[in-house]
């Protein structure tokens, strides 16, 4: 049997994420904690473990934020000047009423074209998120079970997993690992990212875990999605047990995996997937 090209696709497996036990967070709080991501990324790097020499190549995205970013409650205040608290969606007719305001005065009218192109995408409205996965910060690192799973596999493969970095331009949201929400044409970072939609169309399976499936994992997907031929949509495989929703964003995350099947992508678990990696080791 031919070997298949299978590239593991993992999304944001970060700190800030998982809801870790106490016991593992060594002093530290998650930022955005998403409810089941510990365990998600345990069966995650347990199935590299177990099938790892299945695997052609591993990408591993990473949510890397400046602190004052347009996402950040740190960038914004209120009319009255007060803090805006996160979880709070901002949307261009309240910054014109002056509801809300950029920190800085003299970015108001970058903010309300940012704001206005978003809205006319019609992807998703402006959140404001608490400040996560910043650069430098132990909640930007790797879930460590994952990292020491990709670890095992680079040595023993000779392979070394490719890091994909977005999120590190604070003027556009980012939640893609293809190109951010609103691209800059003066910040290529913000454009299409295509040595890793390259790596990615020469795969005979992409498998795709990560967090969170209801934002990052559903907006990098559907960005590669768009990139292939409709005829290659079978080569995606979304492993659900290996990805969680935002609490409060569980509809968004279904939908998003109906919209992906009915397009022809695989929905699995890990456990249907270890099978076809260990029969397709070397």
């Amino acid at each position: 049997m031919t070997r298949q090209t299978i590239h593991l696709v993992i999304i944001d497996p970060q700190n800030d994420f998982c809801d870790l036990p106490e016991a593992l967070q060594n002093g530290h709080r998650p930022a955005l904690p998403v409810t089941g991501a510990h365990a998600d990324m345990l069966r995650l790097a347990a199935l590299i473990d177990q099938g790892g020499a299945g695997l052609t190549n591993i990408s591993v995205t990473l949510d890397s934020h400046q602190r004052l970013d347009i996402a950040h409650p740190t960038f914004w205040v209120r009319s009255d000047g007060s803090p805006v608290a996160p979880f709070t969606q901002i949307q261009a007719v309240r910054v014109r009423r002056g509801e809300f305001r950029p920190r800085d005065e003299a970015a108001r009218e970058r903010v309300l074209s940012y704001l206005e192109a978003l809205e006319a995408a019609g992807r998703y409205t402006h959140m404001i998120w608490p400040v996560h996965c910043e650069l430098g910060s132990w909640g930007h690192n790797v879930h460590d079970a994952v990292r020491a799973a990709y670890n095992c596999w680079e040595e023993a493969s000779g392979i070394g997993v490719a890091k994909v970095i977005k999120g590190t331009n604070p003027w556009t949201e980012h939640y893609s690992a293809v190109r951010a929400e609103v691209p800059d044409p003066a910040a290529p970072e913000t454009g299409s990212n295509v040595a890793f939609l390259s790596s990615l169309q020469q795969a005979d399976l992409i498998l795709i875990a990560g967090e969170a499936g209801s934002h990052c994992v559903k907006a990098t997907t559907e960005h590669i999605a768009e990139a292939l031929p409709k005829e290659a949509w079978g080569r995606l495989v979304l492993l659900t047990d290996c990805m969680s929703p935002v609490s409060g964003f569980e509809t968004q995350y279904q939908g998003f995996i109906e919209d992906m099947a009915a397009r022809g992508a695989r929905i699995a678990r890990s456990a249907e997937i270890l099978p076809e990696l260990l029969a397709n080791a070397d």
